[in-house]
């Protein structure tokens, strides 16, 4: 066993203290000892209100389980006024209105895509952070943003049918985005700048310039053969990019080689949902990253077509304004860090009691340790342009959960001499004692929040769980088509821009979870912008810049001013469990489908997650369609099998059975990858199977029906063994 480091009371993992004291705390302005003193002491003053709010999760569990089995018929009045009694729904309070200062422009201002990844993950998350400008080009021409088909297959070789057809879509977007006087840019012939104002030749005879002049922001190269002209739409940059010589400027009529956007606005540096860390060495890979990040010294190696190549934060962009002065552009995009939630502990650090202290606490010490590196201007690249440290709570209960963040997040800002709300936070609408409690929530944290999101796959897994014995639940894709996910939605935006968030502070919209099916993604997730969200959760940067254009389409700030004036959500709507009014209708091959389906989303993540300590990964589904997969969708497809196991729509036996069959599929699917331990030839010795089984089995047990606690506990058995 690992001979712990003693100080101040804590018992920490040697190879983490050595890396806070040699590696993080130098050059921050903080002294060691105030660190370890402070840090014990918060530990100390919080963790006993961290556990008895926990305390009151599984209290009022109890109580709604209680009723349920009291109250066999569904009575919504009489249900509300339960929930009121025991304190589950708060009255709202009067009239929420942020005050939050120092906003960074890319969240109070700006209107774009977000970002999701794995801090643990070096090259994904640098790849990220140099989302914020991405290839309008290479994103149609690699995905099927552009149809594959009447001779636009993509091959080895460049298809210059298929460049036409990028090069006419490239141009349909700048006479939406960028309109001329007359005129369309289709038939551009040259560009060209003359007394400050843009000059589009056309058909090499006739010129037109833009409607709007003012969106013209500079150029680089001459005035009359630019390199490249930067352009702003609804806020967003637009970099139009000349050269006669290359491959695609060769075939356009203007020599336009590329139209690049400004894509990822913002990225979400993620210590939780999408990562697996269950001990100090997992905690010290999120750690180490999240310094290189603040640091501006984070590169990786990798292979790409047989050559070695290097990654690392890019630079931002220069250019020269129209009186000639010379400008620069953020070259990356804005990095939040989101912390782990309130439930789970790590044997990281122990505390003078012998307890592993809450993880919660250690993430926002440590990462806002990390993050005074990117304050203090140690950097070779600025993160934070309003002196703040942005940082998303997910998995928050209700108002007093929210205020107990706040309460920590001034205590670290104590410990770390910053001034007060120097710790901005965003907050994950994705419980259910959030959702019908949003505005007193808002309240508790009201000079802080700088961030709602919505996320329907945890939410769902919420909604079951506490509802698990009202009744059995719909099959999830009904469950999509009830009024009150309708409803969350709707709610969250309508909440939101009545607590002035709207100007000061992201509203957000959940994660498209299919990397490979841009064109349905182009086709709907258009539905984020016009229902008033200001970001919205794409998987990677290519879908960031597809997802870009939808931004240019619609002023989301003129939008929200237009919802402003609806009829606001109905909590009870949000309320109603969606419950299956006949479940005997159910054929058995409805209800196998749906477990064949549950079980396979469950092995095919577990199996990486457990053995391979893999958190969020392109998963194939049950019909080989890649999704981007992280403990959301364990949460709610386990929680689902309970609830219809609880419910006698299927027995233990047809489970065990299910899972055995989805072992197989999911090794199968798995067979090309070299490290990948087969289920299926040992379900008993399988730790993954086995994870899996017990998350259903026991899933009326989890707490919240979270899968953390059996995930974490699998892992480290499995990591124990290898």
């Amino acid at each position: 066993m690992t001979t712990r480091i003693h100080h101040a009371g804590l018992a920490v993992d040697p190879s983490l203290y050595a890396f806070i004291n040699h590696q993080v705390i130098p050059g921050t302005g903080v002294d060691v000892e105030h660190f370890w003193q402070g840090f014990a002491k918060i530990v100390s003053e919080m963790t006993p209100i961290n556990r008895a709010l926990l305390v009151k999760r599984d209290d009022l569990q109890v109580q709604i389980d209680q009723y349920h089995q009291a109250h066999s018929n569904f009575d919504f009045e009489h249900y509300k006024q339960f929930l009121q009694q025991i304190g589950y729904l708060k009255e709202a309070p009067n009239d929420v209105t942020i005050s939050t200062q120092k906003v960074e422009p890319e969240i109070a201002n700006m209107a774009g895509p977000q970002l999701v990844v794995p801090v643990s993950n070096a090259r994904f998350a640098l790849n990220a952070a140099n989302a914020r400008w991405g290839s309008l080009y290479d994103a149609l021409y690699g995905t099927d943003a552009i149809s594959y088909e009447n001779g636009r297959e993509v091959g080895n070789a460049y298809n210059p049918v298929r460049g036409n057809a990028v090069i006419d879509f490239g141009r349909e977007f700048l006479d939406q985005a960028l309109p001329l006087s007359y005129g369309s840019h289709k038939d551009a012939s040259d560009y060209a700048i003359v007394d400050g104002k843009l000059i589009v030749t056309l058909n090499n005879v006739s010129q037109s310039g833009l409607q709007s002049p003012e969106q013209l922001v500079g150029y680089n190269g001459t005035k009359q053969q630019p390199k490249e002209l930067i352009l702003q739409n609804n806020g967003l940059h637009i970099i139009i990019q000349f050269d006669e010589n290359h491959q695609i400027g060769k075939q356009d009529s203007a020599h336009i080689k590329d139209v690049v956007l400004e894509s990822a606005l913002t990225t979400i540096m993620d210590c939780e949902d999408s990562v697996a860390a269950v001990d100090a060495e997992d905690k010290l890979g999120v750690y180490s990253n999240w310094l290189g990040l603040n640091k501006g010294d984070l590169s990786v190696e990798f292979e790409k077509g047989g050559k070695v190549l290097t990654r690392a934060l890019n630079p931002d962009k220069s250019y020269v304004d129209l009186s000639g002065k010379e400008q620069s552009l953020k070259g990356r995009s804005l990095m939040l860090v989101r912390n782990v939630g309130h439930l789970m502990t790590n044997p990281a650090i122990i505390d003078k009691n012998g307890d592993e202290i809450f993880e919660g606490i250690m993430d926002a010490v440590i990462t806002s340790l990390i993050a005074l590196h990117d304050l203090r201007g140690n950097g070779k690249a600025g993160n934070s342009r309003a002196d703040s440290i942005n940082i998303v709570k997910p998995k928050m209960h209700g108002p007093e959960e929210v205020a107990y963040a706040n309460t920590l997040f001034s205590k670290v800002e104590n410990l770390l001499n910053l001034p007060e709300n120097t710790l901005k936070m965003g907050i994950m609408d994705e419980e259910r004692r959030t959702s019908v409690n949003l505005a007193a929530c808002i309240f508790e944290a009201k000079e802080r929040v700088i961030f709602i999101n919505t996320g329907f796959l945890d939410r769902t897994g919420d909604e079951i769980h506490t509802s698990m014995l009202a009744g059995p639940m719909l099959p999830k894709e009904q469950i999509k088509a009830q009024k009150w996910i309708g409803a969350y939605e709707n709610n969250n935006v309508d909440v939101g821009l009545a607590c002035g968030l709207s100007g000061k502070a992201q509203i957000g919209k959940g994660m498209w979870p299919m990397p490979d099916e841009m064109a349905k993604m182009l086709a709907q997730k258009t539905a984020h912008v016009q229902s008033g969200a200001n970001t919205a959760w794409v998987p990677s940067p290519t879908a960031a810049t597809l997802h870009a254009l939808h931004y240019h389409q619609q002023d989301v700030f003129s939008l929200q001013q237009e919802i402003k004036q609806r009829v606001a959500a109905n909590v009870d709507d949000i309320l109603c469990p969606p419950l299956h009014p006949e479940p005997k209708s159910m054929t058995q091959d409805d209800i196998q489908n749906e477990l064949n389906n549950n079980a396979q989303g469950i092995l095919g993540y577990m199996v990486r997650w457990v053995e391979q300590g893999v958190g969020c990964s392109k998963v194939p589904d049950i019909n080989n369609i890649g999704l981007m997969e992280d403990r959301a969708t364990l949460r709610i497809s386990s929680q689902h099998m309970t609830n219809w196991l609880c419910h006698g729509i299927c027995n233990e036996k047809q489970i065990v059975d299910t899972l055995q069959a989805m072992a197989k599929v999911v090794d199968k699917q798995n067979e090309g990858d070299e490290n990948y331990r087969n289920m299926a030839d040992n379900y008993a010795q399988s730790v993954a199977f086995q994870a899996a089984l017990e998350l259903v089995l026991t899933g009326t047990k989890q707490p919240n029906g979270y899968t953390e606690p059996v995930l974490h506990r699998r892992r480290l058995e499995f990591k124990a063994a290898h």
